[in-house]
């Protein structure tokens, strides 16, 4: 079965998303690669996303498209990034999603992927 592991932290927290050319950078960006090495060819998809600060917000308001920017909600933690991961059950997904080195100082979501099939 296929889940999204949302990967969520204070994107204005140091410990949560440290400056590039830094050694906290440099960790954190081992502990992903360590992360991708050991799950393989479990993970699907994934992809860092930037800053809420240069996001846009879509709805439709009678017919047309109205944007707003920023997030749709503000949160404390936003979401940074994601995995999709092929997994037997919740209870391996929950596994990896504790290995995600934001898990330890923001938070992983871990939701099922529905198929249509």
């Amino acid at each position: 079965m296929k889940y999204a592991l949302l990967i969520y932290g204070d994107e204005n927290s140091a410990a949560v998303s440290p400056a590039p050319d830094t050694p906290e950078f440099a960790t954190m960006i081992g502990g992903y690669m360590a992360f991708g090495e050991q799950a393989g060819s479990k993970i699907l998809a994934g992809e860092a996303l930037h800053d809420t600060d240069v996001s846009t917000t879509v709805t439709v308001v009678d017919g047309a498209a109205v944007t707003t920017d920023g997030p749709f909600a503000e949160t404390k933690e936003q979401l940074g990034g994601f995995y999709i991961l092929e997994c037997e059950d919740l209870d391996e997904a929950i596994a990896w999603a504790a290995k995600i080195p934001t898990a330890a100082t923001g938070r992983v979501e871990v939701r099922p992927v529905q198929s249509y099939e």
